[in-house]
């Protein structure tokens, strides 16, 4: 018993770090209407390293990440500036193809890198069972800084995030906010899919937020309640992979898809109170 759970630590403590982030961004995304941004920026991040291998650096190097961070903060930073002007183009519409681009781009550079598809394969599905100390650490110093900058800025970005203007603050000010929320949530995705892969993030991201607005229109209860969905539903998931000798990223996914679509119909089944 203590040894599994001395096996199961590692992957629980990174599946609790990854609720809490990713149910924090997830509320922002949801009130900015942005909801695949974080599967294009992994794709980016993707193409990134594609390019730091085949110039012939390690996978896990701190020169092919920050190639991948780079190319992130890039693709980001222009999203961030261009959102803000009248192109007559949903967002949407930029975010996919920014994502069919640098899957498109990553899958040719990895048919001239030895192992490319596998790492493509491994960047989609992910494996946090296998997750070490090392990488939990990692990911807990990045998440707390990150969690920092937006303690001193929550408030502002929140007001840019629900009423997309964010009152009365100046167009340069509104950029700047948008900057760092989107640069801060590159970040964090970068991070979090190289402990998790594609799928998992995503789910965690938008899952657990939109099951808490069904029934919470509250900032601070959606927020509370996306934790606390996505710390059961992850911990659930993994132990259920391993008891079950299943995939763990695809149980978390199943398991938090599923809660989202029950409590979808008990919001439809469940009559509203009259109010007088």
């Amino acid at each position: 018993m203590s040894d599994t759970l001395l096996f199961l630590a590692p992957p629980i403590t990174a599946s609790i770090l990854l609720a809490l982030i990713l149910g924090f961004f997830g509320s922002h995304i949801l009130s900015r209407g942005i909801i695949f941004i974080d599967i294009a920026i992994a794709q980016i991040a993707a193409l990134g390293t594609m390019i730091g291998l085949l110039l012939g650096f390690a996978e896990e190097s701190k020169e092919v990440q920050a190639i991948s961070y780079l190319f992130t903060l890039i693709i980001i930073g222009s999203f961030s500036l261009l959102k803000k002007k009248n192109l007559f183009v949903p967002q949407e519409a930029i975010i996919g193809i920014i994502y069919c681009l640098g899957l498109a781009m990553a899958l040719l550079l990895a048919e001239r890198i030895p192992g490319g598809s596998n790492y493509i394969t491994k960047t989609i599905t992910g494996n946090i069972l296998w997750v070490t100390w090392d990488k939990v650490i990692k990911c807990g110093l990045m998440f707390t800084a990150i969690g920092i900058i937006h303690l001193i800025l929550g408030k502002q970005i929140s007001n840019v995030s629900i009423s997309g203007k964010g009152d009365s603050y100046s167009y340069k000010k509104i950029v700047l906010l948008d900057l760092v929320f989107y640069i801060t949530f590159g970040f964090v995705v970068v991070k979090a899919v190289l402990v998790g892969g594609v799928f998992l993030v995503f789910t965690l991201l938008i899952a657990p937020s939109a099951a808490a607005m069904l029934f919470n229109q509250n900032w601070r209860s959606r927020l509370i309640w996306s934790w606390i969905i996505g710390i059961t539903g992850s911990v659930a998931g993994i132990l259920l992979s391993y008891y079950l000798n299943i995939s763990n990223g695809p149980a978390i996914v199943v398991l938090l898809g599923l809660l989202v679509f029950l409590m979808a119909f008990v919001k439809i089944l469940v009559p509203k109170k009259k109010t007088t």
